[in-house]
């Protein structure tokens, strides 16, 4: 028992071992076969005369099988088996499906009889000279880089026959004589010819005409070959000069070949460049030359590289893609989409009953994608692009990309229930995919359903803890909700984002918006001020910031950040009442006060705020008659603004008394009010400050995700978004809703000022929104 364990021990070990090559790589599975023959010809001894002697006596009744026969037939048998096994098991990878190739890739494969048989047997000496003359390397034999042999009459079949002669010899040679020399042509070639087999077409076609790299392996046996070649003549007297001469010649051409390879593998570039100088007829060539160079941005030399292409091989349909989405880079939409309608009537047309994922490469369905993300740009040319979508989706139904794009697509045309069920269909055929859980939250987001969105982002983040735009966009639908308990949630994922985003200013302003929140006012001001430094000039983060200076007593601490803010923004009015509050109630400066509110005027001489603040500023400087005028044309503004009235009533009244006094004319009907009337104190008894409103609002942006559509703006998902993170958020906070309240509260406020100022009360105190 233990020396029949010890005999099976290295058929084990070698099943296994060609198990885990054949998940690396197909051709290790073919060391099955190098250890049959090992086994037979080489471990055995046998040959080819010997084994048919033996085959015949049994035939014929004269002898029995020995018994080492019979254990290597064993041997085989369970080597044969491990490989069937090997091949179920990677068939059902491959879901039974073979890659879809094009004629592009393998041309001989798609062409007629005896084409095909003719050229695919001249590629064998293509390969062998290859090997023994590797002058002439490519990165890429595809397309047009070896003719078709297309008759009999082709010269090339020369090679062919005389490539399969000398194959014969050294088989026939191999196998029917006993010896060493023998065993070392047979077992050289095994591994020259046995790791090619899958890359021979002999038995399905494969993706190129010729690849280097498949002949790795097989140059193992090529070299075994040329060193007992030149073993033989090293060992005749006369021939061992001529053998070292020649011996050191090919060490000394071939160093000199790596060396100077070497330089062709510095860069994509150098790689497909030198490849072009081996074979200009191979389209495939110039495009990977035009990628490397897209690359690096050089789309202009690029685009010569890619029309080569397509003038090398008309019917490309990649290449004329490829023009497209250059001209597209450089702004060029005109002629971009006439390259995409070219790539387009190429593509095969429609035969009922066949699959278009059988005869079409999945890659090339992308030119109707291409198309349709182009023209949508265009708002009235939207249902043109669905249709392309469209279009893509019934020719291969599994297209995820097809769904996702038309749903990006059917939200801009403000149609989310047709976006959901494109991403939900999107999702049944990847299911584990964050970013489209993340899409379809952005959906529901569009559907006023806050809970659903956030649960769809919660099950992106499940699948990818650190999705960036799920993190961000959370943590802002979170906030928005107003619901303090998600608020440590929300922060986490805010903090768990700047980890991820540690330059993108707009996860430090949400997180100081949160602590804003929260009343933790040092914390805020750290968050906006790291905001700031990333990203000067930050609209939101700049006016929140002297908000919050304002909201806790450092009013002059708030000057400088609004003078910054109104440097990049002059026209910000909420920064310029704001500024024209501090200036009045703290600088006492109203000159300056004036002009902020002199300046919004200029801008929108229809803003009731900043045309009442400067009607203040009047009342102020004791010019009561312009102030009369000023709140009357302010009320033909709003007429139902009744803080206006009263104020307009006090002014009316300020000048009645001065007219008693003798000091001026007071006007017609106006009745003067009591002193102290219209006076409001708090629950205390303590009388309120003014310029209430701007403290208690903030301009807290909505999140950065889908947009309304009264801005004519598409809903952004995840492949837009990751293009426009860093961008400052510029849509109105859901805080704002109660901003008509606050105009009323501020109101009343300003109404007690101005009737304490009549009062006597408050002689030094200035007003102002």
């Amino acid at each position: 028992m233990p020396s029949v364990f010890i005999a099976w021990t290295p058929i084990a070990a070698a099943v296994f071992l060609v198990a885990v090559a054949t998940l690396c790589k197909e051709q290790g599975i073919t060391v099955v076969g190098i250890c049959c023959v090992y086994e037979v010809f080489i471990a055995q001894g046998y040959t080819l005369p010997m084994l048919w002697d033996t085959s015949v006596q049994i035939l014929l009744g004269k002898g029995s099988i020995p018994y080492s026969l019979l254990q290597t037939l064993l041997k085989l048998i369970v080597l044969m088996f491990s490989t069937l096994l090997l091949v179920v098991i990677r068939v059902q990878v491959i879901q039974s499906q073979l890659p879809v190739f094009t004629r592009f890739d393998n041309p001989a494969a798609v062409s007629a009889t005896p084409a095909r048989q003719l050229t695919f047997n001249y590629l064998l000496p293509v390969n062998a000279w290859l090997l023994l003359n590797p002058s002439e390397l490519c990165c890429d034999w595809t397309m047009g880089t070896i003719p078709l042999v297309e008759s009999f009459l082709d010269v090339r079949n020369l090679a062919t026959l005389l490539f399969f002669f000398f194959l014969g010899s050294l088989v026939i040679y191999s196998v029917r004589y006993p010896g060493d020399s023998s065993k070392t042509v047979l077992m050289g070639l095994c591994l020259m010819a046995l790791p090619f087999i899958p890359a021979s077409n002999l038995f399905f076609p494969v993706g190129f005409v010729v690849a280097e790299r498949v002949l790795y392996v097989p140059s193992m046996g090529f070299c075994i070959l040329v060193a007992h070649g030149w073993k033989k003549l090293s060992s005749k007297s006369r021939l061992r000069k001529l053998s070292w001469i020649f011996l050191a010649l090919v060490l000394f051409t071939h160093g000199v070949k790596t060396f100077n390879r070497n330089w062709d593998w510095e860069s994509e570039y150098t790689l497909f460049m030198s490849a072009l100088k081996v074979n200009k007829n191979n389209a495939k060539l110039w495009n990977n030359v035009g990628h490397a160079l897209e690359n690096e941005k050089n789309y202009a030399k690029a685009l010569r590289f890619f029309n080569q292409a397509t003038r090398v091989q008309p019917d490309d349909i990649g290449a004329h893609m490829n023009v497209g989405r250059t001209y597209k880079n450089l702004n060029r939409s005109k002629e971009a989409e006439e390259s995409y309608l070219i790539a387009k009537s190429l593509m095969p047309q429609v035969i009922p009953g066949k699959r278009y994922a059988a005869r079409v490469a999945p890659n090339h369905l992308n030119v109707y994608i291409n198309l349709a993300n182009l023209i949508r740009a265009n708002e009235s040319r939207l249902e043109e692009a669905d249709q392309l979508y469209r279009q893509a989706i019934s020719m291969r139904p599994d297209f995820k990309q097809a769904y996702i794009s038309r749903g990006e697509l059917l939200l801009k045309m403000n149609k989310p229930l047709e976006a959901k069920e494109a991403y939900l269909r999107a999702l049944e055929l990847d299911g584990m995919n964050a970013d489209l859980w993340y899409n379809l939250a952005i959906v529901y987001i569009e559907l006023k359903d806050p809970n659903e969105a956030l649960r769809n982002f919660n099950q992106a983040l499940e699948l990818n803890r650190r999705h960036k735009l799920a993190l961000f966009n959370s943590a802002l639908l979170m906030q928005e909700s107003g619901n303090s308990k998600l608020r440590p949630e929300a922060k986490k994922r805010l903090l768990t984002y700047v980890e991820e985003e540690p330059h993108d200013a707009n996860g430090y302003f949400n997180l100081g918006m949160l602590a804003m929140d929260e009343k933790k006012d040092l914390e805020a001001e750290k968050w906006m001020k790291k905001a700031i430094q990333l990203q000067h000039g930050f609209r939101s983060a700049l006016f929140n910031l002297a908000l919050l200076y304002s909201q806790t007593a450092r009013e002059l601490d708030a000057l400088p950040v609004l003078e910054e803010l109104l440097r990049y923004y002059p026209d910000h009015i909420k920064g310029l009442i704001l500024k024209g509050d501090i200036l009045m109630n703290q600088k006492k400066d109203t000159k300056g006060a004036k002009k902020c509110f002199e300046k919004i005027l200029e801008m929108d001489p229809t803003n009731v705020q900043g045309k009442h603040n400067l009607c203040v500023v009047y009342f102020e400087e004791r010019d009561l008659l312009r102030a009369e005028r000023c709140l009357v044309e302010t009320l033909a503004l709003a007429p139902h603004e009744e803080y206006i009235q009263r104020h307009l009533s006090i002014v009316r009244s300020k000048i009645m008394s001065q007219n008693t006094a003798g000091q001026t004319t007071p006007p017609a009907g106006v009745q003067p009010l009591p002193e102290g009337q219209g006076q409001e104190n708090d629950s205390k008894g303590k009388k309120k400050t003014p310029f209430e409103k701007l403290q208690e609002e903030k301009d807290i942006p909505k999140m950065n995700t889908p947009t309304k559509r009264k801005n004519k703006e598409q809903v952004k998902t995840k492949s837009q978004q990751e293009r426009n993170t860093n961008k400052e958020a510029k849509q109105k906070s859901t805080k704002e809703i109660k901003d008509i309240e606050n105009k009323r509260v501020a109101a009343l406020k300003r109404l007690e000022e101005m009737e304490r100022i009549l009062s006597g009360e408050l002689a030094d105190e200035h007003l102002s929104d």
